[in-house]
This record gives structure tokens, sequence and C-alpha cells, in this order.
């Protein structure tokens, strides 16, 4: 076994030889070098997707406003109202409380627990994050960090956010599944292969689950054993289950909501039952973490499904837009809620070491100490 790494910023080669296991392995041998080189390689390789994630989002954006033109984008702006933004906002605070809802009943299991209103104020955040900056997943780390900073355990705050986020895109994959089995949409033809499909890759992913190794130090013991305590204590849990099931569903409806008063605002005049597996397909794609502030995907996926649904491209975006401009203006406490935490943590930090006490004499010791 070889374990490599450097202790110092400025040390060019260290090397550590660990003793080979009892079965005759050979002992191994790695210099800091190669450590470092090991970590300037994963970097880059985080670089080149991020800059891909945003490369892609941009490029739908591109074509859109090669093949549509600007004229959709503009038209969902004009259309824009104080009623749509207020219905958007209304939206958003039963949105968020449930999510924040799911969130608690999911850290509480994984035992770093955060309580309701600490967990409503961080989505909020979470929210804007998502919102505002590129790949959708930032404020979610966010969260994570700040969270597991507050309990003491990073990785643990870390993975109560990732599971309590893949709950409730699971929960949607199985409501947009059914609606889009039973509704007529663009894809009706192709969802039974698709639904298909999906059970084969969790039934594939629980068998493999189960294969791997669960005992022993290795790396992917260690995940697996881990992976398989946190779904049971954090999402299948007699009392945490049903709350996630509910807060997830309730979000979602929400979302499809929100997403149909931006058609209604954009001026679509289709059916609620013809828009409601758009909203549906849009909200999918929405979940794709290769966007440029929330924008990309959403758009590319709307033009899609309202052309193909014989709506039209351009309205298609038009909604887009709409719905993407109400989500906004809905995060925006999550500004305000970063603004307060910012000013909370400047309060508490001393801005200056306290000030000598005058009136007693100091002597300078033999080592120059001050003593009074």
């Amino acid at each position: 076994m070889t374990f490599c790494g450097a202790d110092e910023p400025g040390t060019t080669l260290r090397t550590y030889v660990i003793p080979g296991e009892r079965n005759g392995e050979r002992a191994g041998v790695c210099t800091a070098s190669q450590a470092h080189s090991e970590r300037s390689d994963a970097r880059m390789s985080r670089t080149v997707w991020t800059w891909a994630r945003l490369l892609g989002g941009a490029a739908v954006l591109a074509v859109l406003v090669w093949r549509l033109g600007t004229g959709p984008f503009l038209e969902g702006l004009r259309t824009i109202d104080g009623w749509s933004l207020a219905a958007a906002a209304t939206i958003a605070v039963l949105t968020t409380v449930c999510c924040a809802w799911r969130w608690s009943l999911v850290a509480r299991g994984l035992g770093v627990d955060v309580p309701l209103r600490s967990a409503v104020a961080a989505y909020y955040r979470s929210q804007f994050l998502n919102t505002t900056l590129p790949g959708g997943v930032l404020g979610d780390v966010h969260r994570g960090v700040s969270h597991g900073r507050d309990v003491g355990d990073v990785g643990r705050g870390l993975r109560a956010v990732a599971w309590e986020r893949s709950a409730g895109q699971v929960v949607q994959i199985v409501l947009a599944m059914t609606v889009l089995l039973a509704f007529p949409s663009p894809v009706r033809s192709s969802m039974p292969v698709v639904a298909a499909a999906v059970v084969a890759g969790a039934l594939v992913a629980v068998a493999l689950s189960c294969a791997l190794p669960h005992r022993g130090p290795s790396r992917w013991a260690r995940t697996v054993r881990t992976a398989a305590t946190d779904i049971r204590d954090g999402l299948l849990a007699p009392r945490a289950w049903p709350g996630i099931v509910l807060a997830s569903t309730v979000v979602v409806a929400g979302h499809v909501a929100t997403f149909l008063i931006a058609a209604r605002t954009a001026g679509t005049t289709a059916s609620t039952v013809r828009l409601l597996p758009l909203a549906l397909l849009v909200l999918l794609a929405m979940g794709v973490p290769a966007n440029v502030g929330g924008w990309g995907p959403r758009e590319g996926v709307a033009a899609w499904a309202f052309g193909v649904a014989g709506l039209g491209a351009a309205q298609g975006v038009a909604t887009a837009v709409v719905y993407g401009v109400m989500v906004l203006v809905a995060s925006l406490p999550g500004a305000g809620m970063l603004v307060a935490a910012s000013l909370r943590r400047d309060t508490r930090r001393p801005d200056r070491a306290d000030p000598p006490r005058w009136g007693a004499p100091v002597i300078a010791g033999p080592e120059g100490a001050a003593r009074g």
C-alpha cells in the first residue's frame, strides 16, 4: 500500500513507504510531486466540467436566439405584470417551507438536526444563489457547508442536503412519469419504454449496491455502508419518508402552478390538461446542472415541447422567460437573508483587540514580556 503527499508547500519531494500486505504485496513508493499532480488533475477536471456546463447552457440560448431571434425573450419580459410576480412569491413561501421541512426531516435522521425556522432561512438563501449563479447547485453546496460547520460535521451536512435534494428529484420523476403516461404529450408514445428503462436502472442500482463489498476498510466499502445508513435513517425511517413524500409532492405542485401562471401571463390559451405535461417536462429539464443563472435547458426544452405540441416554439420560450423572472423575484428574500447573515457575522467578529488597561505600572521583565 502507498500513501503520498507533501507536508509543506515548499516541499519538492517527500516519500512515504508503507509495507505491503501479508499476502506478499510489494511495498509502494509515491512522491509528493505525484500527489500534487493528482490534486492538480482533479482541480483541472472540476474546472473543465464547470466551463462545460456554462458553455452548454450558453449554447442552448445562442441556438434559440439564432433560430427564433430575440423576439420571444423580449415578449416574455413585456408580458410580466405585478399579479404574476405576487402569485409566484406567494407560492414560493409554501414550496420553500415544504423544502425546508423535507431537509429538516432528512437532517434529523442523519443526526445533524436543523430547526425549521433556520431551515427556511437557509433554503431561501440557497434558492437565491441557485437562481443567480451558474450551475444551479452552488446554493445547495453553500447550505450544506454552512450547516455542517454549525453542527461540526461538514461531510454529514453536505450529505443531508444531497439526500434531501435527491429525494425531491425522485418524487418529481415519479410524478412526471405518471402524468406523462396518463395525459397527451409529445413523449407519451415513448413513455412506456422510458418507464421500463427507469425501473430497470433502479433495479440495477440496487443489485450493484448489494453486490459491492459492505465490510472492510476500503473506500468502496465505507461508501456503501455510509450510503446504506443514510438511506435507512434519513429517507426510509418511518418518521421521515411520509413527510418527505408529502413535502416533495407539494413542492412539485407549486412549481407546476407557477409554470401554468407563467404560461397564462405569456399569452398561452391552451387548456390546463394540455399544458400540464409540458410543465413537467420543463421542470425535469431544470434539474440539468448546465445553465447560466438558471437559463438554458429550461428555455430549450420549453421551445421544443411547445413546438411539438403545436403551441409554437416562440411561445414556449416566452413562457420560460416569464417563469424564470417569476422564480428570480420569488427568491429575492434569500438575498436579504444573505445580507442579514453577513451582518450578524460581522457583529460577532471583534474588530480589534481589547485596548490595554491604563493606570497600573508596566514593567518589562528579563524576557521582554510586559507584566503589570
